[in-house]
């Protein structure tokens, strides 16, 4: 089980970029923090999600 914006998920197992799209998300458009840091965006691909992982996932909204 994975915590997402609070959520419980089950996609332990999944990279970030194969949870990120299936979600919906915009890669470009999103931060991600796992534990306390940040996720680069060139590491998305090979970042495996486990377990007991607290995930945020922060969207990037344009305004003025």
């Amino acid at each position: 089980m994975v915590r997402v914006n609070g959520q419980n998920l089950e996609i332990a197992g999944k990279t970030v970029a194969e949870f990120l799209a299936d979600a919906g998300y915009d890669p470009k458009r999103v931060a991600v923090e796992r534990g306390g840091g940040i996720v680069p965006k060139t590491q998305y691909g090979e970042t495996v999600l486990t377990d007991g992982d607290c995930v945020e996932v922060v969207s990037f909204v344009g305004g003025g």
